[in-house]
């Protein structure tokens, strides 16, 4: 195949050009060269998405089978990318987020769930930010009418992760000694290796499919404690964990999912974070492979020098506590244990 990637230098974007390489597509590059370093057997275009001469120069006496549009956030600017790759690419493949669905995280979504009302020209400040992959979608449903394919990924991990979410309880892990875990350790999860959100996108383009697909993990892939438990194997860490209350934690202003990553309490507004269903797409070929695989990957991609190294960012949020505030919050733990 003949494919457009825009982005493509960064943990998703970066997996799917390595899987389209191994495969021998020809595949170009649309960015601006600030992400991330350019994979090698690329053709590179440099260039901002938001402006309409780079773009006009990008499609110029240029078609593709497919596009993949991998760091589309903003309805407007998707819509102007859409427009422009009208009559220069078969399929438009988008990735979007569980975030375009209102339901998530308090219900467990599948593909008929409604999405944010959020319109295809939308600017960031139209609608709140957790909208906007919505219009962004309908930017592309409606440029490429029966040739969008919209994947709305999960909770993502795998080598290359930028955030730094499983990179934190990695290296966390990996000092050794006594490390806070959150909740209880059956808590189940719901993850999904990077690599095989690639290999399912690309495997739906050779085929020319469209539609829309749920891509996140196996209902209860992992628990946290299986997790946790896998970082320290990976790592090889004398490591203990300390298993701390969820309303301990609350009380002792620990943040979920950012100061503690992937720690998704266990209340109403969260109850569908971990259960929704990726039937569809396992029905139509995603397959995941063992979590803890992932966790040893990402171990070694964190230290082989072959990635970018991680944000640890949420957007402007810092991703992990601050190892000052882990001990004073695990200090406190275990003055409570000692007093009861």
């Amino acid at each position: 195949m003949k494919l457009l990637v825009i982005g493509g230098t960064v943990f998703l974007g970066r997996a799917l050009v390595d899987e389209a390489l191994r495969r021998g597509d020809e595949v170009t590059l649309f960015n601006r060269g600030q992400s991330g370093p350019t994979p090698s057997g690329v053709e590179m275009v440099r260039g901002d998405r938001e402006d309409e001469a780079a773009l006009r120069a990008l499609v110029a006496e240029r078609t593709w089978d497919g596009v993949i549009d991998t760091c589309g956030f903003e309805p407007r600017t998707v819509r102007r990318s859409v427009r422009a790759l009208t009559g220069h690419a078969g399929v438009y493949a988008f990735v979007s987020s569980f975030h375009a669905y209102g339901d998530w995280p308090a219900k467990g979504v599948d593909e008929t769930f409604p999405r944010h009302a959020c319109d295809p020209d939308a600017a960031p400040d139209d609608v709140p930010y957790n909208a906007l992959k919505a219009g962004c979608e309908r930017a592309v449903e409606e440029g490429f009418p029966g040739r969008a394919l919209i994947v709305n990924p999960g909770i993502i991990v795998g080598p290359g992760e930028n955030v730094g979410r499983l990179p934190w309880w990695l290296e966390t892990i990996a000092r050794g000694g006594r490390v806070l875990a959150p909740g209880t350790p059956d808590r189940a999860m719901q993850l999904i290796d990077a690599r095989d959100i690639a290999r399912f996108l690309l495997d739906r383009l050779a085929e020319g499919a469209s539609g829309r697909y749920l891509t996140t993990g196996v209902l209860g892939n992992t628990t946290m404690g299986e997790l946790l438990r896998a970082c320290v194997d990976a790592t090889g860490a004398d490591t203990e964990l300390v298993w701390a209350d969820e309303p301990f934690l609350r009380d002792h202003d620990v943040a979920p999912w950012t100061e503690v990553p992937l720690w998704v309490p266990d209340a109403p507004e969260f109850s569908g974070a971990w259960t929704a269903s990726s039937a569809k797409a396992l029905a139509a070929g995603l397959r995941c492979r063992p979590v803890a695989e992932t966790v040893t990957d990402t171990w070694r991609a964190l230290h082989d020098g072959g990635y970018p190294q991680p944000k640890y960012l949420q957007g402007e949020v810092p991703v992990g506590l601050d190892k000052d505030k882990h001990d004073a919050v695990l200090a406190a733990w275990d003055a409570r244990g000692a007093q009861v």
